[in-house]
């Protein structure tokens, strides 16, 4: 099958300091000729060396009609500079991309909008900035004010939109064009929860009808949910491409993503104070034999390491775990264990271990603070951890409907169901 996407050899470089434009105001070329004889003099860009990176280097990958593939990688490993060579934004400074069809771009959704006109006025201006036809338009009108729900406020200019109204409305109008390639990229990270499970139900629809979509998030659930395949970026290559659960286990499990163990060699140097200071701090699956990525049906563990280093202290670790919405999701410690028990109260390195269950925690980045208190009573010493940890849904690529549950926790409880009485 020949592929609609074809990217060969494809690199991009960026002169630091440089505007990328592909006109000239008159300005610049009067300035430009002024001192163009001068640098000449003393040398290219008047004596100084300017700085060059390379936002991307020797892509090769092809993508099927009809296939949505995910882009991921940290900030600045090139994924935004592809999808902008892909949209004929900018163009690559080596090799060729190639796409064979209609392409929409969702790159800084609401680009188009005036403020002083109304919802109504802004959906025909948009779209025409999209490249919808008038008659096109006319046809999807009421789709796109009953997705954005904004009907009542169609009449009122836009300026007075809050920001989720302006991205509901910006978001109806191009998700739905009919393109052939739809190039998606972060839209996601903006608005509320519910409006974040419509946009990818939207493109979900979108790839069902058998139309390609190319999708950059940092979410890794919302990318193993839509996407088939998956291309890893990191400093401007790629680093693996395939299916993307396997990516994504890659991707988590290199630490790009997360960080999971923080640990002090130099008991000297290490957080604390004269009395306790810590060792380490990590998370991982309670078994060995686990995948490495932590889902919300697998077991795992975060482990304290610390030097208690004055005898007959007594101390008990705290931690209060919260989710990425900054929400504490529960608090626990080992007080009850260790109060009474003198073998925990000698100078020495302890390592205190915390089990939480599978099918507890919702989907999502969580992290935590450590906080270690003597006799029960008193916080001597609290370390607001580094370690950031992601908890996936195994199913998300296996059919299920992607959207992350309202609540911290998603336990898995006992129900029951009986018939008790006729029809």
């Amino acid at each position: 099958m020949k592929p609609i996407v074809r990217v060969e050899s494809l690199s991009k470089q960026y002169l630091l300091g440089a505007r990328e434009s592909a006109y000239s105001t008159l300005r610049e070329s009067v300035v430009e000729a002024v001192t163009t004889p001068f640098q000449r003099f003393r040398g290219q860009n008047g004596g100084r060396n300017r700085e060059t990176i390379w936002a991307l280097r020797d892509l090769n990958f092809e993508v099927a009609p009809g296939e949505a593939l995910g882009v991921i990688g940290r900030n600045g490993a090139g994924k935004s500079t592809l999808l902008k060579i892909l949209s004929r934004i900018t163009q690559p400074t080596t090799g060729r991309a190639e796409l064979f069809g209609r392409v929409a771009s969702l790159l800084e959704v609401g680009t188009g909008f005036h403020p002083e006109l109304t919802g109504r006025e802004n959906i025909y201006l948009n779209g025409a900035v999209l490249g919808m036809k008038r008659v096109e338009l006319d046809r999807k009108f009421d789709q796109i004010v009953e997705f954005s729900e904004l009907e009542k406020f169609l009449d009122t200019p836009v300026k007075r939109y809050s920001s989720g109204m302006y991205m509901r409305l910006a978001f109806a109008v191009a998700s739905h064009l009919e393109p052939e390639i739809l190039v998606v990229d972060e839209v996601l990270a903006v608005g509320d929860a519910q409006f974040q499970k419509r946009c990818l139900g939207k493109m979900s629809n979108v790839a069902s009808e058998g139309r390609t979509v190319l999708f950059v998030s940092h979410n890794m659930n919302a990318i193993q949910s839509l996407c088939q395949r998956a291309i890893w970026l990191d400093e401007g290559k790629v680093v693996m491409a395939g299916p993307a659960t396997s990516v994504i286990n890659e991707y988590l499990v290199s630490g790009n993503a997360r960080q999971l163990e923080e640990v002090w060699d130099d008991i000297a140097t290490a957080p604390g104070n004269e009395i306790v200071r810590l060792h380490r701090v990590r998370v991982r699956p309670e078994s060995e034999f686990s995948e490495a990525a932590l889902t919300i049906k697998t077991p795992f563990v975060i482990e304290i390491e610390y030097w208690n280093l004055v005898p007959d202290t007594h101390l008990h670790i705290a931690l209060h775990l919260y989710t990425q919405q900054d929400i504490i999701a529960f608090t626990t410690g080992n007080g009850a264990q260790v109060m009474g028990h003198d073998a925990y109260s000698a100078a020495g390195l302890f390592r205190s271990t915390c089990y939480v269950p599978g099918e507890l925690l919702n989907i999502g980045r969580h992290r935590f603070v450590v906080l270690l208190v003597q006799d029960r009573e008193r916080v001597i010493y609290q370390h607001r951890s580094a370690v950031l940890f992601e908890i996936l849904d195994p199913d998300a690529a296996e059919g299920g409907v992607y959207g992350r549950e309202p609540g911290v926790v998603q336990p898995v409880l006992k129900w029951t169901t009986e018939q008790i009485g006729p029809a």
